[in-house]
């Protein structure tokens, strides 16, 4: 394992753990509103602390980009750690046992390292790029589905921001009319890590901010899938709109956005 996926890895457990004990407490959750439908606890800022001191520990020069910390910058720019600490804190909060922790290094501009770690069902999806993305050790791979027909597909709707629902539903019944079914987790970070490891043929989602998507990212194109924004393009990053998954369906999921 490289030595900064070690590290990662060591943070994502480290956070992990904070968080099976606060799901394991929910009575004494405090919960404060960041804005409409967006919810954060004390749990999400402990879980991001203990990640960057975590990094700190063998890189104190690094910058960090976290979602609830915001930009931290470091002497040395060139590399950025970008970090949710608990994706799907909704279903964190509800007591739904499906949220994770993502945390991914960026050098230069490039995706270099991703962690993925739902510390609920102990699943560890990490990856390097130029290495290939990994379950628990196990190399993963998309599906080689040849386009929408018959897949199970993952999206979410605009929960946030309410007024472009109608755009979104149309393009959900003429996706879901074509594929086989699609479901609606809640954590766009295991979204993307099931598209990785084949659980999911595709995914897509508006909307997005870098935390959401950065780990999840790297994941998919190093189990061999293709990563887009909703016009087939590369600017998923700053738009916020992704499409991923197995190469044909992504095509086919892009067609449709499109319109």
């Amino acid at each position: 394992m490289h030595p900064m996926l070690n590290i990662a890895v060591r943070a994502a457990r480290s956070a992990g753990t904070i968080i099976a004990r606060g799901f394991e407490s929910q009575d004494s959750l405090e919960t404060q509103v960041k804005g409409d439908n967006d919810f954060v606890t004390r749990i999400d800022k402990e879980a991001e602390q203990a990640i960057i001191a975590k990094i700190q520990q063998s890189y104190p020069t690094h910058s960090f980009v976290g979602e609830e910390g915001g930009l931290i910058e470091g002497d040395d720019a060139d590399f950025k750690w970008i970090i949710d600490p608990l994706d799907g804190t909704t279903n964190f909060i509800k007591g739904i046992p499906h949220f994770c922790v993502s945390i991914a290094l960026m050098h230069k501009g490039r995706l270099e390292q991703a962690v993925v770690f739902d510390p609920i069902r102990g699943d560890l999806f990490t990856s390097t790029r130029g290495s290939g993305a990994q379950l628990n050790g196990y190399r993963i791979r998309t599906t080689k589905a040849k386009g929408i027909e018959g897949t199970v597909l993952s999206t979410a709707f605009p929960f946030k921001d309410k007024t472009s629902f109608p755009q979104a539903l149309e393009s959900f019944s003429t996706i879901f009319k074509q594929a086989g079914d699609i479901r609606r987790t809640g954590s766009a970070a295991l979204d993307l890590a099931y598209v990785a490891a084949g659980r999911f043929d595709g995914y897509w989602e508006a909307g997005l901010k870098p935390w959401d998507m950065a780990a999840g990212y790297l994941l998919v194109q190093e189990s061999g899938g293709l990563v887009t924004d909703f016009n087939g393009g590369n600017d998923h990053m700053k738009s916020g709109d992704i499409v991923a998954g197995s190469p044909k369906v992504v095509r086919d999921i892009v067609s449709v956005l499109k319109k």
